[in-house]
């Protein structure tokens, strides 16, 4: 496949691989492709992307792995610190859950 020169992945925005010119994310646009089982032209379709960036992305997903998995750790890893930071009334215990 010849090189259209063209960039298709930006790693400048939250310190992970985003779409050139967009806020979405490639693992974001991985997540509704491949594990929700979206078809790439609908991902395409909802996100106003071309097809091409879509099938950039999961290639880029597959060409990364380790990448791609740091990305998803580090994310994991800043939910969990900043759900520990919120302040909570006494009591109220994030990991319970029990509504009564």
């Amino acid at each position: 496949m010849a090189d259209s020169g063209v960039q298709r992945v930006a790693h400048d925005l939250l310190g992970e691989p985003h779409i050139c010119g967009r806020r979405i994310s490639v693992r974001q646009v991985a997540a509704l492709a491949k594990e929700r089982d979206t078809e790439p032209e609908t991902v395409a379709d909802r996100f106003d992307l071309d097809v091409a960036d879509v099938y950039h992305a999961l290639a880029y997903c597959h060409d990364h792995p380790g990448e791609m998995q740091a990305v998803k750790r580090e994310r994991a890893e800043a939910i969990a610190a900043f759900s520990e930071e919120i302040e909570r009334q006494d009591g109220v215990d994030p990991k319970t859950t029990d509504n009564e």
